[in-house]
This record gives structure tokens, C-alpha cells and sequence, in this order.
């Protein structure tokens, strides 16, 4: 829970990162909170939204909350259904996905993130799911949007283990070794957003209603800097709300 009690922390993630995405996006998104914020978008301010499916789902409209990428409510109205091969070398590895979602255990200084272990990979203190398609996203997607709870444990310095890549050490970097996507573009979490500044290094660039950068430099690993035009998210209206809690996820999986 943030310090403004009005607003849970997953309604908070949600709604904010649905407020990233432009009508007309085409989006890979994972289930979760990302599918929720994507449907919210759908519902609000993108209503051309086109949403794929790492399972070879493409333009899902799910009748219902879908509870893994590979629910059968998925195909349900899809614009087309095809092979998971196809979707990663015809879609996202052709520059066709504008948008991924990524997610994962630790997110360090320069977006780079970690899904595989906790500690050293030989000896981990925690072995995590690990990459699925997030290192291809993170790859080949024109921008990427990284939602999490912001927890200094979630904001090392530098993570333990490279699992998708952010801007490796710099922009440069990322440039030199011929990553053709965007790269991150946002971390959304319960305190603000971060964005990467022009070496790729993350800078609280906006504060949710009743957090504050003291709070933000607390539960981050590094001397985290903050923007110099720092920006206060408007609060969830009571439609995004509403959409969220009674058409999106009544029972409460995500936002409870």
C-alpha cells in the first residue's frame, strides 16, 4: 500500500501504465497487471489498441480475465491465431509490436532486469522462472514499459544476473551491439515513474499522489537522481476504478 490510502498499490501500477499506451499501440502483453492495463486502455483512452499474446494470440478480445498467456479465453474474437514462432520472428523480431511489457525480480541502474537467479547463478540463494520471451521483448520491441513494487530488494544497483536487456551500461552500449528495439521507456511503480535520462540511467521522473522522493531514494540501491521537471501522476479517476473492479477483475486476483 502507498502512503495515499485512498489508492491500493496494483490500481496504482495499473492505471498509471495504462496511461502510457497510445491508441492504435500494438501491444505484447503477458497477463496480470499488464493485461489489465491494457484492457483499461481499451476501455478509456485507446479503444484501437491490438493486443498479442506470446502464445500466438493476435488481437485477443478475452470474454473474461485470462489467467495465463495460455487460457483458451484468448482466442475468443481474436483477429488471428497462429504458431509462437510466428509471433516472435514474423511480429516482434520484424519491428511490428510497438509496445512490451516486461517485468521481473531485480531492476537495476540502467533497466537491465533479472528473472533467472537471486545471488550467484552457480550457487543461488533464489533460482527465479527466468527469461520465457521476455529477452526478445526486451530486445526487439519499439518501447518497453517495466511495471513492480518499488522495494529497494527490486532496485539493486546492479542485478545479479542479466536476463533481458535495459541499456546494458549505457545507450551506447545497447546501440553497439545492434539491439534494434527502443528499449525501455518507463518503470511504473507504487511510489512514481522512472525514465531513463539521455545515458540510460534511471531518473524519478513523477510522483504518485501522497509519496515523495524521500521515499523513492529510500527503496531504491542506488543515489537515485531526480528530474529537474519532476511531474505529480493525476490520481485514478473513479471511472478507471470502476472499470477496474467491475468489469476487469470483480473477484479481486490482481487489485485486491
Amino acid at each position: 500500500m502507498t502512503q495515499n490510502s485512498s489508492f491500493t498499490s496494483p490500481e496504482l501500477l495499473t492505471i498509471n501504465a495504462s496511461r502510457l499506451l497510445r491508441d492504435g499501440d500494438v501491444v505484447f502483453v503477458g497477463v496480470g497487471l499488464p493485461n489489465l492495463a491494457c484492457n483499461l486502455a481499451m476501455r478509456t483512452h485507446a479503444p484501437n489498441l491490438l493486443l498479442i499474446y506470446e502464445a500466438g494470440v493476435i488481437g485477443a478480445q478475452p470474454a473474461r480475465l485470462p489467467l495465463s498467456i495460455g487460457d483458451p479465453t484468448l482466442v475468443s474474437g481474436a483477429a488471428a491465431v497462429c504458431s509462437m514462432y510466428d509471433i516472435f520472428a514474423l511480429y516482434l523480431q520484424r519491428g511490428k509490436v510497438d509496445v512490451g511489457f516486461m517485468g521481473g525480480a531485480q531492476i537495476d541502474r540502467f533497466c537491465n532486469i533479472n528473472a533467472t537467479v537471486i545471488g550467484d547463478y552457480q550457487q543461488p540463494k533464489v533460482r527465479l522462472p527466468g527469461s520465457g520471451g521476455s529477452k526478445e521483448i526486451a530486445a526487439w520491441a519499439n518501447r518497453c514499459y517495466i511495471i513492480t513494487y518499488h522495494q529497494k530488494r527490486r532496485f539493486p544497483e546492479k542485478v545479479d544476473f542479466r536476463t533481458s536487456a535495459g541499456f546494458l551500461s549505457s545507450r551506447s552500449e545497447r546501440e553497439s551491439i545492434g539491439l534494434r528495439g527502443g528499449g525501455p521507456q518507463a518503470v511504473v511503480t507504487d511510489i512514481g515513474i522512472m525514465e531513463p535520462d539521455h545515458t540510460g540511467e534511471l531518473v524519478l521522473a513523477a510522483l504518485h499522489p501522497g509519496a515523495s522522493v524521500e521515499q523513492a531514494k529510500a527503496n531504491t540501491g542506488w543515489d537515485l537522481k531526480v528530474a529537474d521537471d519532476l511531474r505529480l501522476t493525476e490520481p485514478p479517476s473513479q471511472v478507471e476504478l470502476q472499470i477496474l473492479h467491475e468489469e476487469l477483475d470483480p473477484d479481486g486476483i490482481y487489485i485486491k
